[in-house]
């Protein structure tokens, strides 16, 4: 259970508040300032907009029916919803549970350089938050009631995984640009991700996205 230091955050769990699902800046200004931005400062986000960045990439916005899971931000082929969304921390590596609006530990440790490449960590980043997605391609061929002949085949599949990793991808592009943020989609050490988390079966890290508060006068 949460600490009497924080009423978020325990050893294993992180409790969010509830996410901010307005304010911000219009979708029409968010597309105009959309953009790349590499140089980040290492300030903490606070809670509440960590959880609104979370909800804003893959979280619930509508309930659950009797043939439907509960419905994300981000679309999915064939509602298969077979990204995860992981949050890269100082403090551990956590899975995000966005129908109980948590965060649960999945390593210990700080994983952020594995959310970088050999050849991108040269580069300067600072980031507070790395927001890892990983898919669970198993998702994509039991997406009943909708019936695609083509995820019986591999090939398919995967390419259904990054095209849907790429709309979570915008969502979290789009939340950045309306609320003051940076943001830097990169590649991954896929392997020593895999294996700090204790992914399994058909789960897979894609991409990983720094996302803090751009440095002063910070470039595209």
């Amino acid at each position: 259970m949460p600490t009497s230091a924080s009423p978020f955050v325990a050893d294993d769990v992180i409790l969010l508040p509830p996410p901010l699902t307005s304010g911000g800046r219009s979708l029409a200004d968010a597309l105009a300032a959309r953009r790349t931005t590499r140089d980040l400062v290492a300030t903490d986000l606070p809670m509440p907009l960590l959880s609104s960045l979370l909800w804003a990439a893959n979280g619930v916005n509508r309930p659950a029916t009797q043939f439907h899971a509960a419905g994300r931000t981000s679309a999915s082929a064939g509602n298969s919803q077979e990204i995860e969304v992981y949050v890269l921390l100082a403090r551990g590596g956590y899975r995000y549970d966005p129908v109980a609006g948590r965060l649960d530990r999945k390593a210990p440790r700080d994983l952020r350089e594995l959310g970088l490449t050999m050849g991108q960590r040269g580069v300067e980043t600072r980031a507070p938050v790395q927001i890892l997605l990983v898919a669970d391609t198993s998702r994509l061929s039991h997406s009943s009631p909708f019936k695609d002949p083509g995820l019986s085949d591999p090939t398919i599949t995967l390419a259904y995984a990054h095209f849907d990793a790429g709309l979570v991808a915008q969502s979290i592009y789009l939340f950045a640009a309306a609320n003051g943020l940076a943001a830097w989609l990169h590649n991954c050490d896929r392997e020593g991700l895999r294996e700090a988390l204790k992914l399994v079966g058909d789960e897979r890290p894609l991409y990983s996205i720094s996302v803090g508060y751009p440095a002063p006068h910070a470039g595209a």
